[in-house]
């Protein structure tokens, strides 16, 4: 990392992760903007990581993909950044983002991920964002506050079973699914709701789905 410096000509490690940020924003070509990409990803700074995550505007899959492992890796320090530089315009931009809120799993997405579950126009961030609701480290919030949250994210994701883009039921299926894993309280709800719901689903893909949830 230290040559890295030297050959970017800056002093010091922020000047050179300032060096990358900006590469990243001048590139001209789509290999020089994945080259960017690569060589800020490879920062230890969290200054990179706002300008990683601009990089899921960018329309360029490759980089994006580049942007999100590197993102996900910074794990509860993009939480933040990833809510307060969402992008309303893109929802492309919006999907990865959801991607990454969903892998890391914190808390503190909840909000963010009920109303993208629940609201968003776009598909890819729906399901996205139900597969995060499904998967929160609900370890991390007091006791007294995990079952009115877990019911919380039940509500929304129940919601999504009423849709009418199977690929949302689906989602929704699955999301379920990893909420009724937490516990066996939960479980059980869980269970009882696909069981009555596996009898009016119409679409073979999330009946199958649901089935396979239901047997876990």
């Amino acid at each position: 990392m230290l040559n890295s410096f030297a050959d970017a000509g800056a002093n010091s490690p922020d000047e050179w992760v300032q060096t990358q940020i900006q590469a990243v924003e001048q590139a001209q070509s789509p290999e020089a903007l994945m080259a960017a990409v690569q060589a800020l990803a490879s920062s230890k700074s969290s200054a990179a990581i706002p300008a990683l995550i601009a990089v899921f505007g960018y329309n360029n899959p490759a980089a994006s993909a580049i942007a999100l492992g590197s993102v996900i890796a910074w794990g509860d320090a993009a939480v933040t950044p990833l809510m307060t530089q969402m992008d309303e315009y893109n929802y492309g931009a919006r999907a990865y983002s959801m991607r990454c809120l969903a892998t890391i799993a914190s808390v503190q997405s909840l909000e963010v991920l009920i109303k993208a579950a629940t609201t968003d126009f776009a598909p890819s961030v729906r399901r996205a964002a139900a597969k995060g609701l499904g998967h929160l480290r609900w370890q991390d919030l007091p006791d007294s506050a995990q079952v009115d949250t877990q019911q919380q994210v039940f509500m929304a994701l129940n919601s999504l079973c009423e849709d009418g883009d199977w690929s949302i039921r689906y989602a929704g299926i699955v999301g379920l699914q990893a909420l009724g894993q937490r516990n066996q309280a939960l479980g059980q709800i869980v269970g009882d709701f696909l069981e009555l719901y596996q009898h009016r689903e119409p679409d073979r893909s999330v009946l199958a789905r649901i089935q396979l949830a239901y047997n876990k």
